[in-house]
């Protein structure tokens, strides 16, 4: 073989291995591709887990566990779009979390339902939950924030960050944290009535009533709806 059909030889065989190594992650001895294939097979497992809890129930008739079950649904389809894009062991983790939490409006919608919540799930955040009923009065308006679903408190949160900010987890007359940064963005109204249901239901409660506090103030009222 002449040194030029060796040179050849040579150059494509440092190609190939080239190749193999962007393919497979081969740089870190392979460990990426191990890693991102890990990341997205427990993804799967937590948005087929979810998949399963959405179609095994029915909230028909109570209010709580259809509004859980339509936030576990949405929470569903975030996530297996977020799957269908994943590139990446990041990526995968995060369509992983997103059905993660939406698993935990399913265990929201058992309880509503006066079911055992199911089996655990992961947290997603440290902050504590709601322990008692509160009530929240901004203006002329009141907000209700309670340890259990009822009439009053249909909506419920898994608990997270919203503008920066704990949110406990609990089950709440309105949504407020959906529209929270939009309100925030709208003005100092906005904002303050972000910060005032954050602090009233995070945990610097005052006696809500006429006097200093006025109509803006919070209140601890204990016990369950």
């Amino acid at each position: 073989m002449g040194l030029f059909s060796l040179l050849i030889l040579v150059v494509l065989a440092g190609g190939l291995i080239a190749a193999f190594r962007r393919r497979s992650g081969a740089s870190g001895g392979g460990f990426p591709l191990a890693e991102q294939q890990d990341a997205a097979a427990e993804a799967r497992r937590w948005v087929d887990r979810l998949g399963a809890g959405i179609t095994n129930l029915s909230g028909t008739g109570n209010t709580a566990a259809t509004q859980a079950l339509a936030d576990a649904a949405e929470r569903h389809n975030a996530a297996g779009a977020e799957l269908a894009q994943a590139r990446s062991a990041t990526q995968f983790t995060l369509a992983g979390q997103t059905a993660i939490e939406g698993l935990h409006y399913i265990r929201a919608a058992r309880v509503a339902l006066g079911m055992d919540p199911g089996p655990e799930v992961p947290a997603l955040d440290q902050t504590k939950g709601i322990t008692r009923r509160q009530r929240v009065v901004v203006g002329n308006q009141e907000h209700y924030a309670s340890s259990q679903p009822g009439d009053a408190t249909p909506y419920y949160y898994p608990g997270g960050r919203v503008g920066g900010r704990s949110v406990p987890s609990g089950w709440y007359s309105t949504p407020w944290w959906k529209t929270a940064l939009v309100a925030g963005a709208a003005g100092i109204g906005g904002a303050l009535l972000f910060d005032t249901l954050l602090d009233g239901f995070g945990g610097h409660h005052h006696l809500f009533g006429p006097g200093p506090g006025g109509p803006g103030g919070f209140g601890d009222f204990g016990g369950p709806f």
